[in-house]
């Protein structure tokens, strides 16, 4: 039988339960577990939300101050989904407190947040997994499987984006994300990790880049500290001043040689989650569309002569689709993408190896994020510096 692990979560927005609904899940699809969750502990700073969602995700007490659950000798491992401007205090507590985290990026409000957390992370000896959940989808196991072996030739072109539609609204309150003190970074902190992860995940590192933001909606209205840890609209009210970016370009260069492009936006009235890739080489094509998570778009020389893409379905064989669906045509969803991170989490724990997404994973991306940044405000290429290296607890897939 598995041994039991005490779990806590700190946040118990929309990621707060996601992550508690992985845990409860995990049996269902991962039966081998080496560890079997026990919700000990929630917190979340509004007291109301705090009782009412442990209660019916079944933890055993809840607290408003997430000191309690790092300072609890039955949690060993803490889930972080708690805003930027809580990430450092709280994960570095975490850590030197001997637990394990499971934190969702962006790790921290700026790069140097991040940087922190991984040092507490390496000094520590704790293990870690990264909210990077895209890269688990099965039909981007495959994609990545493809490209290594070769199939597709030598890869030349990709093209990365995010494009949503989460913050078009120019009545979207001003709440702690478009703040400097609360979020830090804007789209290159909020979605710019994951177009950044599945690149380098798929092609390697990234060696150099040439960017450009904006801030296209500059003011929304005022609301009260601590009103609202999502998007939502307000009418009328005060208006107050945008702090971060609202779009971001980039070229960039990968180590392997490939060319590329990077484009995000929150503000992209049309798309709603349009976060996919498209990957071109010298014999072969393929791309993918979060919006359509369960379809692979692959072009292969067809011996017929006849040119274009074809569907490819998610199936068993690929990921661990048949952990979770029986055959092609039947959709996985999102919240399975975080079952299958709590299951590497917890083999991270057990086992005497990290698997990936890990600190590393997110140092490297944020190394990636620190350069655009940089070329924003300098206007010219800038390198990324240490390109995979300098990161806490090495990973494995």
């Amino acid at each position: 039988m598995s041994a039991k692990i005490g779990i806590g979560v700190i946040g118990l927005g929309w990621m707060g339960q996601v992550h508690s609904r992985a845990y409860l899940r995990l049996f269902h699809h991962y039966p081998e577990s080496p560890l079997r969750p026990r919700l000990v502990v929630a917190a979340d700073a509004v007291e109301e939300r705090a009782r009412r969602t442990a209660e019916l995700l079944g933890y055993e007490r809840w607290t408003t101050d997430w000191r309690e659950v790092v300072d609890d000798p039955e949690v060993e491992a803490v889930s972080i989904a708690a805003p930027n401007y809580l990430h450092r205090e709280i994960a570095v507590a975490a850590a030197r407190a001997g637990k394990h985290i499971w934190l969702e990026k962006p790790c921290g409000r700026f790069p140097e947040e991040t940087y922190e957390i991984a040092r507490a992370v390496e000094e520590a000896g704790v293990r870690s997994t990264i909210g990077l959940m895209y890269r688990h989808a099965p039909a981007v196991e495959y994609a990545k499987e493809i490209i290594s072996s070769g199939e597709l030739g030598e890869i030349t072109h990709y093209r990365g984006y995010f494009l949503a539609d989460y913050a078009a609204d120019p009545g979207g309150a001003l709440t702690w994300r478009y703040r400097l003190e609360g979020a830090g970074l804007g789209v290159l902190g909020d979605i710019m990790p994951h177009t950044v992860d599945l690149a380098q995940n798929l092609l390697g590192p990234i060696e150099s880049v040439s960017a450009q933001k904006e801030t296209f909606i500059k003011e929304r209205p005022e609301v009260p500290e601590g009103m609202g840890t999502g998007h939502f609209v307000v009418e009328g009210g005060e208006m107050g001043v945008v702090e971060n970016e609202d779009y971001v370009s980039c070229l960039v260069r990968f180590e392997s040689g490939a060319r590329g492009t990077i484009e995000n936006s929150r503000v992209c009235v049309g798309p709603h989650v349009r976060n996919g890739f498209e990957v071109n080489g010298t014999r072969g094509a393929l791309s993918w569309d979060f919006q359509r998570l369960n379809e692979l778009q692959v072009y292969r020389p067809d011996p017929t002569g006849e040119r274009g893409y074809r569907t490819v379905f998610a199936a068993p064989g690929m990921g661990d689709f048949e952990r979770f669906q029986t055959g092609a045509g039947i959709s996985m969803g999102y919240d399975d993408l975080k079952v299958t991170e709590a299951y590497k989490f917890l083999t991270s724990i057990a086992g005497d190896r990290q698997k990936e997404p890990s600190m590393r994973e997110i140092v490297s991306a944020i190394r990636v994020v620190e350069a655009m940044d940089r070329s924003c405000g300098s206007g010219l290429w800038e390198p990324v510096e240490g390109a995979r290296t300098g990161a806490a607890s090495g990973g494995e897939a």
